[in-house]
């Protein structure tokens, strides 16, 4: 699998990243350690995780398989800090002592002393944002993060923290798929010129891209689940199903799966570093590294483009 750079920084993350949202809620440590392994013989190196993610339940799984599946130094970390879902609300809290807190309980459910790239996980209306890059610096001073980055900023939300930062921010994390182009309007264009990568989340449409929601809901899947429906249904109406249509057929014209399609066209665009693909089982991940990653033909794509503009 491709090694690519984050934005204008030294640091390397394979060209899909594994996400892992749905390890300690859906996905137990027996089968993520399963995806971890595939993962790995993929030739995949970087691992995406948050303390939000089943209340730091995923960092502690990944931290169990450290050194039994892979050894720390063999791939890169990634997880935030900043939000938390008690009782299934969303609370966002960026300060400092939030945020540094959070960092040390991160560290210690991982078994390691630094992750790779350090993310703030949200914007907080309530707290300074020089007081959130703050704790940002410290991370990255004292060792405990080697790069810190940004996630579901806006674009003008962005620009100003590239600006102010006293440490280069170089990563920066957001949702983009065929069906959900909105970084491309004013995020993009602000990471572009402050240099920081994309890491794409969601680039499978929250799964919808697959086709699989095509003229139903399975049973098994995020959109019949009590906790995950919503999550899934903005994008299984009318204007989304023809993007996934277009998206079918073009796959079964060019003799690839929807999952390539979606995942190449993304690898493609300029300033993406790499694409978060957050599988639940290691059947989907299998399917999602079964994927060619090579660029669509051009008319394929503008017409693709044209569609889910």
């Amino acid at each position: 699998m491709q090694q690519r750079y984050v934005g204008n920084s030294g640091l390397r993350v394979s060209a899909l990243s594994l996400g892992t949202r749905s390890w300690g809620r859906e996905t137990d440590e027996q089968d993520a350690s399963e995806m971890l392994r595939t993962f790995l013989g993929a030739g995949g190196r970087h691992v995406d995780t948050s303390a939000s993610y089943a209340g730091g339940g995923s960092e502690a799984i990944l931290g169990a398989l450290l050194g039994d599946v892979v050894s720390r130094t063999e791939i890169s970390i990634s997880t935030k800090a900043g939000m938390t879902t008690p009782d299934g609300r969303r609370a966002v809290d960026t300060s400092r002592n939030a945020m540094l807190t959070g960092l040390d309980a991160s560290l210690a459910r991982l078994g390691t002393d630094y992750v790779d790239l350090w993310f703030a996980e949200e914007w907080d209306g309530n707290v300074p944002l020089e007081e959130t890059l703050a704790a940002l610096e410290f991370a990255v001073r004292s060792g405990r993060a080697r790069y810190a980055g940004i996630s579901n900023f806006k674009g003008w939300q962005a620009a100003k923290a590239a600006a102010i930062s006293s440490v280069p921010l170089v990563a920066a994390q957001a949702e983009y798929s065929f069906l959900n182009r909105s970084a491309e309007s004013e995020l993009m264009p602000a990471l572009e010129d402050a240099g920081l990568g994309l890491m794409a989340w969601g680039p499978l449409g929250r799964g919808v891209l697959t086709g699989k929601y095509r003229g139903s809901i399975p049973a098994g899947s995020r959109g019949a689940s009590a906790g995950e429906a919503d999550y899934v249904e903005p994008y299984l109406e009318e204007k989304p199903s023809r993007i996934v249509d277009a998206v079918c057929m073009a796959a079964n014209g060019l003799g690839r799966s929807p999952h390539d399609v979606s995942l190449s066209w993304l690898l493609s665009q300029h300033g993406v570093a790499t694409v978060v693909a957050g599988a639940r089982t290691n059947v989907q991940l299998k399917e999602i590294l079964d994927a060619q990653l090579s660029p669509l033909p051009p008319q394929i794509a503008r017409a693709l483009e044209d569609v889910s503009a």
